[in-house]
């Protein structure tokens, strides 16, 4: 289940639910402090919701199947045409929790990295299932910033045949700024996120922020003058 937010936004970006427990999952996962086991932990189901609200989106084909007591329950089940894109590095924080929802997804990945010259995203590698223009693709990057990366990941998609509206595009933090940087480039992807953040600050990081996703998810360090996500 998921809430749609502004009338601007509408059909297009979608906010889970607020509740108390999301909001108790995100001051772990915010705080400096928290450990990196309970940082993976809770982020861990945050992303879970995430892609459950996103598979939601996707096509489903009627199904019928015999109960133990010899009954027929007319049932659903998700297209088989879809699979998942991590951007890496941090987007493969969310392939565990996609692949326990539907087992036996492919998932293609993409690197892209930001030009230390020029600050723009540059794409070194990509490795798609290769019949991905008939598929559903559920996009996943826990976050979305400026929008630079996430619009040069989805030229690749688009360049490799899937239609705008068949990718959903899922992250754990979204800012304003990249989500109209989605919105006026690519109209029909839609969007699923945890949390619409207040901004981005002068160095572009997400405020109130949880710092970068990927280095305290996989335990590397990172310094402040290291590059934000972009």
């Amino acid at each position: 289940m998921v809430t749609e937010i502004a009338k601007s936004t509408e059909d297009v970006v979608q906010l889970l639910p607020q509740t108390r427990r999301l909001r108790a999952l995100h001051t772990i996962i915010r705080d400096r402090d928290a450990d990196r086991q309970d940082f993976v932990g809770y982020a861990g189901q945050i992303i879970r919701q995430l892609v459950e609200a996103g598979m939601e989106l996707f096509p489903f084909e009627s199904v019928d199947v015999e109960t133990p007591v010899g009954q027929t329950y007319r049932g659903l089940r998700v297209s088989p045409r879809v699979c998942g894109v991590s951007i890496a590095r941090a987007g493969e924080s969310m392939e565990t929790e996609l692949s326990t929802i539907a087992p036996g997804v492919r998932i293609g990945k993409i690197l892209i990295q930001r030009d230390k010259q020029t600050k723009l995203p540059h794409l070194y590698y990509s490795a798609l299932p290769v019949d991905i223009a008939s598929r559903h693709v559920l996009l996943l990057d826990p976050m979305l910033a400026t929008g630079g990366t996430a619009l040069a990941a989805i030229e690749v998609l688009v360049d490799a045949g899937v239609p705008e509206e068949h990718i959903v595009f899922v992250n754990v933090l979204s800012a304003p700024e990249g989500i109209r940087a989605v919105q006026n480039r690519y109209p029909h992807v839609r969007m699923v996120t945890s949390s619409i953040e207040n901004g981005l600050n002068e160095n572009a990081y997400m405020q109130p922020g949880i710092g970068d996703f990927g280095d305290r998810y996989f335990g590397t360090d990172a310094t402040p003058d290291d590059h934000p996500p972009v």
